[in-house]
C-alpha cells in the first residue's frame, strides 16, 4: 500500500502525487513520485473540530514550483488523499478523506503543506447578514451590477512601484478618486499575468493615479505590466445609489438602527420627525 495525493487548483489545474516510487495511474489523473512527498500521520476525533494533517516535499519544475507557491496559485485548494495498493491502482484506491490547502511555508528548495478537513467550511458565515451595509458581493446574481460595463473598467500600465503593494499607474485618469478602492486588479501581463488581487485605496494624482493592493505579490511586478481594474463597492446605501444606480438591488438595511441610536437621546435643537436616518 502507498498514498496519493490529487491537489486541484482553483484555476482548474490538476496535480498527482505520491509516495511510492514509481508513477501511478487511476481515477483519471496521473501521481507522479518525483516531487518526493511524504505525509504525516492524520489526526481524526469525534465532533466538528477541524482536522489537521501535513505533507512535505521539495520544489520541483514538472510539479509545484516555487514561483508559483509564492504567487498564490494554490491558495484554497483541494486535496484528496487516497490509499492505493501499487499493484493494481485502477482498482485498488480508496478516497480516505478532502482536505483545503492551508498554511505553506518554504525553507530553501523544501516546503510543508497543512490540509485542513472540509470541517473548518463550518466556521463561513451561510444565509443573510442582517446590518445596514449590502451583503451582496457586487456584480453577482443578487447585486444585478453589469461589471463589464465600460464605465466600470479601466485598463492601467504599472509607471512606477513604490513597495510590493503600491503602484503608481497611468492610464486611469479618467476615474474619479476612490473609484477602483475595494475592486479587483486582474494581472493582463507581466510575471503576474492571470492573478487577481483586491484593491485596497486608489488614489488620484495630478501626474497619474496610486493604487495600493490588499498584498504584495509574489514576483514583484515591473515597469510596463498591465492589470486591468474593476471598480470597487463599500457596501453603503449612499454607494449603491450614486455609483451604481443600482439602490433596488441593495440588500442591506439602511434604516436599520445601530448602537448610535440605542444610545443616543432627543437633544435641544434637533430634527425629531421621524425621517430616515440615511439621507
Amino acid at each position: 500500500m502507498c498514498n496519493a495525493w490529487r491537489l486541484t487548483r482553483a484555476d482548474g489545474v490538476v496535480l498527482g502525487f505520491t509516495d511510492h516510487d514509481v508513477p501511478l495511474t487511476f481515477a483519471g489523473t496521473a501521481f507522479s513520485p518525483v516531487s518526493g512527498f511524504v505525509g504525516t500521520e492524520v489526526e481524526s476525533g469525534l465532533g466538528l473540530a477541524v482536522d489537521t494533517s501535513e505533507v512535505a516535499g521539495a520544489f520541483s519544475a514538472d510539479a509545484i514550483t516555487e514561483q508559483d507557491l509564492k504567487a498564490g496559485r494554490y491558495d484554497g485548494a483541494r486535496v484528496e488523499l487516497f490509499a492505493v495498493n501499487w499493484m493494481a491502482p485502477a482498482d485498488g484506491h480508496l478516497l480516505m478523506q478532502v482536505f483545503d490547502l492551508g498554511e505553506v511555508s518554504r525553507a530553501g528548495q523544501a516546503f510543508r503543506a497543512e490540509l485542513r478537513s472540509m470541517a473548518q467550511q463550518l466556521d463561513a458565515v451561510r444565509g443573510r447578514v442582517y446590518g445596514r451595509q449590502c451583503d451582496a458581493n457586487l456584480g453577482d446574481q443578487r447585486c444585478g451590477v453589469a461589471l463589464g460595463t465600460p464605465a466600470l473598467i479601466g485598463l492601467a500600465t504599472v509607471v512606477a512601484v513604490e513597495h510590493g503593494a503600491k503602484l503608481r499607474v497611468g492610464g486611469i485618469a479618467e476615474f474619479d478618486d476612490g473609484w477602483f478602492r475595494y475592486g479587483i486588479a486582474n494581472w493582463q501581463s507581466g510575471a503576474n499575468a492571470g492573478l487577481s488581487v483586491a484593491v485596497l485605496s486608489h488614489t488620484r494624482h495630478d501626474d497619474g493615479a496610486e493604487i495600493e493592493l490588499w498584498s504584495s505579490m509574489g514576483d514583484a511586478p515591473q515597469e510596463g505590466d498591465t492589470l486591468r481594474l474593476t471598480a470597487g463597492c463599500d457596501k453603503t446605501f449612499q454607494t449603491c445609489r450614486d455609483k451604481f444606480a443600482n439602490t433596488l438591488n441593495f440588500r442591506g438595511f439602511p434604516h436599520l438602527p445601530g448602537a448610535d441610536f440605542a444610545y443616543g437621546y432627543a437633544g435641544e435643537g434637533g430634527l425629531h420627525d421621524g425621517s430616515s436616518v440615511v439621507p
